[in-house]
Order: structure tokens, then sequence, then C-alpha cells
């Protein structure tokens, strides 16, 4: 059983003996408060906190990363005050004690709960780096004694961990933790298949042993006839990744384990790839199977050689050459910033990637719009498979697979995301929904003044993109909502020849008490929204005339079309420019305009008070909707020739659906869209010029 004594007698390897001496000072705190205690294995509590350092230990962290290990469950377990930590030791401990103590239950059975407490996770995380690792060797030493436990609790910690622990471990790119907790929670999880997998595992590892002897040697033999200074392992493959890898790549157990692997240490780059032309003399390449690590790291710091050969009677050899250092920092990720920090304590790559991947959480955090948002989009960056793309200036930037354009944008800058307009795809133009591939160039065309599309919703992948484009979208409405607002505003208040511009201070100020608004944009917003009508704001600005009607105040409204989210266009009948309209005020959506003939309008002009009277604007320019149903006699080829006479007059098909009406007979049914009523009427008299086509009508309610 680990003591204090030779858990200590080990740290002084590499700290100083004061700072071991604070150690002792913790251990002794946390033993004095954990008294009593025990855990399910009867064992004194304190052996769970004495691990946890232990492990830590190991990778050697710092002195204070070591006290809050051994201090960790002290708040939430005795009772002991944060505030008496700080007195004890120092505020760094206590700030390190009390954010393992907030992530103390990470996940509960609500996914509110289990996204809030994600959430106060993230922002320990990162104010203090330290704060994960000494929960990730929590958790790593609750996994080891999992065996004390009843089978449904064991299970769903088991879950947990292969969930969330364990990509988060391979995030911070701490392989050796990560296939710790993948071996222990599927072992928990899947206690039969794990040990079916084990014992095939000890059958082929005996009938493999001189293959691997034989290859291994070859390949040292080959690297002392370069002259190069090299160290070669075979590499085992374990049972989680042989598991995950037979169920997702739906290969059978001899496929998997018919791969040879193996990893050979140099001590330098340069080494590295003269290591690979050597293996590649000497067995064939696999085309397409080489990968390189070391020029482009993975986002978690990870850099190496990965490359598959045809040795010995074509048998697959998988090769990953790297340095001392790679390795370590492979085994170790972030730790290993504390094992080989430098006198400058500059941050090292894996460090580094890990602050900037806490900052993008951080911004993920304060734009997101709930808990809930802020899991989903997080859970996507913790299972990248990574995409690496260029800019046209050479810079490199890592995405997971499937990201588009937009996520390309959003990852160089916001601002970037938020003008975005078109894209080039290695020097072509591409659609902004394109999936991108590594190797790619990708140049992002912006303009000034240019908006997020709600359609980017639809296809962007990274949760950074999600995120900023809903905060941009909300942004935008509430700038459109104002400047609605103000136009019906000043509507009303021109039929008395008034403006804004005349209104008293101390009655605007009363009109927003009233309305309970801390101010005039809020107050505009909310009129453009519909959640306040704007005659009634006007009588509240001004004395009006005791001879005054209400409809003194409703001159139409001019839609230019350009209104933005504020003002929609009802789907029930696709009003168009040249069809007469009116407004319909919908609290929180701003105005819907309609057609004035459409049938939904009748059931509300019993709220006069919300209808809204409007025209179109002589220099309205955006295109509409509108649909058609086409009846026509069967022939092959129909929908090709209905498109393209319409792409001819200069409309865009938006859909075509076909109905078979019967035998000889079809309706189909085509949305377009079109600039105004003059256009539509071109379209259709294209259309009459099909022989097939027997009756054409627009839909409108």
């Amino acid at each position: 059983m680990l003591t204090i004594d030779t858990f200590t007698s080990d740290l002084k390897s590499y700290l100083e003996p004061l700072q071991v001496d604070q150690i002792k000072k913790a251990y002794s705190f946390a033993k004095d408060a954990h008294q009593g205690q025990t855990r399910k294995s009867g064992e004194p509590y304190i052996s769970h906190p004495l691990a946890v350092a232990s492990i830590l230990a190991d990778m050697h962290m710092d002195h204070q990363c070591l006290m809050a290990a051994l201090l960790h469950d002290v708040i939430e377990d005795t009772g002991v005050p944060k505030h008496t930590l700080s007195k004890q030791f120092d505020d760094q401990v206590a700030e390190l004690v009390d954010g393992v103590s907030k992530l103390k239950s990470i996940f509960e059975s609500r996914a509110e709960a289990q996204a809030e407490n994600f959430q106060k996770m993230t922002l320990a995380m990162a104010k203090d780096i330290r704060v994960i690792l000494v929960k990730l060797a929590d958790r790593l030493h609750n996994m080891r004694t999992l065996d004390y436990l009843y089978p449904e609790k064991r299970r769903r910690i088991a879950r947990e961990t292969l969930e969330i622990y364990a990509p988060i471990a391979n995030r911070l790119g701490m392989n050796n933790i990560r296939v710790e907790f993948e071996e222990l929670g599927f072992k928990a999880l899947y206690p039969l298949r794990s040990s079916m997998i084990e014992r095939a595992v000890k059958k082929a590892r005996g009938n493999r042993k001189e293959i691997v002897s034989n290859v291994r040697q070859s390949i040292a033999d080959c690297l002392e006839r370069e002259g190069i200074e090299a160290t070669v392992f075979g590499r085992e493959k374990h049972l989680y990744s042989i598991y995950d890898k037979m169920r997702s790549k739906r290969r059978s157990f001899h496929e998997i384990m018919d791969v040879y692997a193996f990893r050979i240490i140099v001590d330098n780059v340069d080494t590295c790839y003269r290591t690979l032309g050597a293996v590649h003399n000497l067995y064939k390449p696999v085309a397409g199977r080489f990968k390189d690590y070391v020029a482009i790291p993975k986002a978690n710091g990870y850099q190496s050689l990965h490359t598959t050969l045809f040795g010995m009677h074509s048998l697959p050899i998988e090769i990953q050459i790297r340095t001392h250092e790679m390795e370590m920092v492979a085994n170790n990720g972030i730790a290993g910033h504390w094992l080989y920090k430098s006198s400058d304590d500059t941050a090292s790559g894996s460090h580094k990637r890990a602050r900037e991947w806490m900052h993008g959480l951080l911004e993920l955090q304060q734009s997101a719009g709930n808990s809930l948002e802020f899991i989903e989009n997080v859970k996507t960056d913790l299972f990248p498979d990574e995409v690496y793309v260029f800019t046209p200036l050479g810079e490199i930037y890592e995405l997971p697979q499937g990201s588009t354009p937009i996520d390309f944008a959003y990852a160089v800058h916001t601002d970037i995301g938020n003008t975005c307009v078109a894209c080039r795809i290695d020097r072509r133009l591409a659609p902004l929904s394109a999936s991108l591939e590594s190797g790619q160039t990708v140049q992002i065309i912006t303009a000034p003044g240019a908006l997020p599309s709600p359609a980017w919703l639809g296809f962007v992948i990274t949760g950074k993109a999600r995120s900023s484009i809903r905060h941009a979208l909300k942004n935008q409405q509430r700038s459109e909502s104002i400047t609605l607002g103000k136009r019906l505003l000043e509507r009303t208040l021109q039929t008395h020849q008034k403006s804004l511009a005349d209104i008293e201070p101390i009655k605007l100020a009363k009109v927003l008490e009233d309305r309970r608004v801390p101010d005039l944009e809020s107050l505009l917003a909310e009129v453009g929204l519909g959640n306040q009508m704007a005659h009634v704001i006007t009588g509240m600005l001004i004395t009006l005339p005791e001879n005054a009607e209400e409809s003194e105040f409703h001159g139409p409204l001019a839609i230019r079309g350009t209104e933005g989210m504020v003002v929609t266009y009802a789907r029930c009948c696709k009003p168009i420019p040249g069809d007469h309209i009116v407004g319909h005020i919908s609290a929180g959506r701003g105005i819907v305009i309609h057609s004035d003939h459409c049938k939904n309008i009748q059931d509300l002009q019993k709220k006069p008070e919300e209808i809204l009277p409007a025209r179109w604007d002589p220099e309205v320019e955006q295109e509409f909707s509108v649909e058609l149903r086409v009846e026509l006699e069967h022939e092959k080829g129909i929908i090709a020739i209905l498109a393209s006479t319409i792409t001819a007059a200069n409309a865009n098909v938006e859909r075509i659906n076909m109905l078979e009406k019967d035998a000889r007979l079809s309706t189909v049914n085509i949305v377009l869209s079109v600039k105004d009523r003059i256009h539509l009427a071109n379209v259709i008299r294209r259309l009459r010029t099909i022989k097939v086509i027997n009756k054409i009508i627009r839909v409108r309610s």
C-alpha cells in the first residue's frame, strides 16, 4: 500500500525540499479532515487522494497541483471552507481545490443539469488547466477501484468515462490516460465482450511472436546499415481499439489482428524523415496511407510520421516514427509541459493548443443560447476526425471532418465568418456548403455589410460557427427591428406633423417608464417586433385632438424587400410585387405580409389593431417565391422541359413535386422565385407553349 513516505521520497527527484514539505503538510491536513471516512473497499479514505496525487506525480506535476490532488475532496466531503485552505496554504491551491469540487458531479440524470455542470467544468478548466488534470487523475483512480461498486453504478461510471473523460484526455494529448480509461471502461461496461477479445488476442499473440520478432529485426538491421540510431518497438493493440475498429469499420477480429504495428523512436526531426526513406526502401509503401503529423501536428499537439508498408509475405505493417520528445507528448500530452518546461516558461505546443481549445470553449459558452446548446457544440469538438486546410498565405487550420467553408471562415475570425459571401477552394468558386478535404486551399470572399444566413445553420459542423451564426442572427434581428420600429413610429407621427426629434425628453422618459423599457432603441425594437403598437406609442408621445380617429395613423407602409428578418412573407398566399397586400403585426415576429384576399387575413380582421395597410415600394428588387399548379399529359422528360423553360424566363426553380392524377394526366406543383407579377406572367406565357400542358393555376391560400 502506498504511504506518504514512499510517495514523497519519489518527489525529491524533481521538487525542492520546501515544496515537498508543503505537500506533506497538505497530506496531514487532508488525513485529519477525512478522519473516520472509508472507501467502499474498506480502506481509509485518505488512500484515494494519495493515489490521485501519485498519478500526477508520475507526470511530474508541480507541487501546487499535487497539494490540490491531496485536498481535492475536503471542501465537498468534509465541509472545510475555501477560505480555510487559502489561509493554510495559498490562494492558488484553494482555487484548484474549489475548481475540482465544482466538477464533482458533471453528469446527472437530467440533461440540463448535465449541460450546466459541463459548463462549470469549462470555466474551471479555463481558469487553471491543472483543474482538469486533477479531475482526470481522480477519475482514473476511481476506474481502477471500480470492482467494489454495485454493477449498475459501475456501468454508469464506465459509460461516462468512455463518452466524456477519455475524449477529454485525448483532446489534451494524454494518450496513456486515454488508453487506460478506454480499457477499464470497456471491461466494466462490456465484461463479456472484453474477455472474449482478450482471450482471442492471447491466442493470436502466440502465433505472431516469430513474425513480429523477424519484422522488428529486419527494420533494426536496415536502420543500422543506414547509420541511423533508433529504437524499434512492436506496438500492442489495445482491446477497446480492436473492439471499436470491429464495430465502426465492420471488420473481423482477424482482419484487424493481421496488421502488424511498430514504433520507431529517433533523436531529432531530420532523422524521422531519413528513417521514413529507409523503411520505404526496405518494404513497399501502401499508396495513400502516409500521414505527416510532424509538419502538421494534430490539434492536441500529437506529432509523428505514419506510414503503412507491405512487409514479408505481403503482410501489412503500420509504422509510427517520432522523436523522444514527441513520444513524451504523445503519452502525457499537456502534462508534459510541466515535465519539460523551459527556463522562460513558454508554453509547449500541446499546452498552447490546449489553451486555445479552452479559449474556444469560453467563446462558445459566451455566445451559446443555453447550456444544452453549449454541450451539443462541445461534444462535436471532442470527437474531431481532423481535416487540415490552408489559407491562401499557407497557414494551416485544423477542422472536424465534414467542415464547410463557413466553418473555416469562423475558425479564421468571427468577423470573416459574419461577412462571408462566397469562397474559392483550390482557386475555383465553390458552394459555401461544400465539405472540405485535407490539403485544400480555401479563400473566403467577404463583403462589407454582409450578414450570416439562417440557412447556414443547416450545414455548419463546428460549435464556434454554429454559436457565432446564432449570436449574429439575434443581433441582426434586433438591428432590423429597431429600423422597422422607427419607420412605423415616424409614419404615425407624420400624420400629426411630428417626428421623433420633436418629442420632449420628459415625455419620452415617461413613455419608456410606462412601457418598462430601458431606452428608445429598446422601445423601437419592441415596435418593430410587433410587441408594441406604433399608434398606441404615438398616442402616448403626443396629445391627440379629441376628434382624431385611429385610421388617421395608418398610411400604407412601403415594403422594400430589404427589411430582413422582421418582415416576412406569408407561406399561405405567397404575395409578390404587384399583388395588393396588407401586413399582420405578429408579436415577436414583426410584420407578416399577406395578399389582401388571403383567407387567413380575413380571420385576422377581427383584430383591426393588428392589421397594417401596406404597399410595395416601386424600387423593390428582391425575388419572391410563388407556387404554380400545372396539369399536364404524361410525356418522357417533362420535368426537365418544365425546369429549362422556367430558367429560360430568368426565373429560378425552388421545388418541383409531381403527383400522379390518373393513368394519362398528372399534376405538378412548382415553387419558383420571380421579381413581380409581370415576371410571373412571362413565365406562365412561356409554359403555355408546351403542348402537353392543359392548365396552369397560381396557388394562393
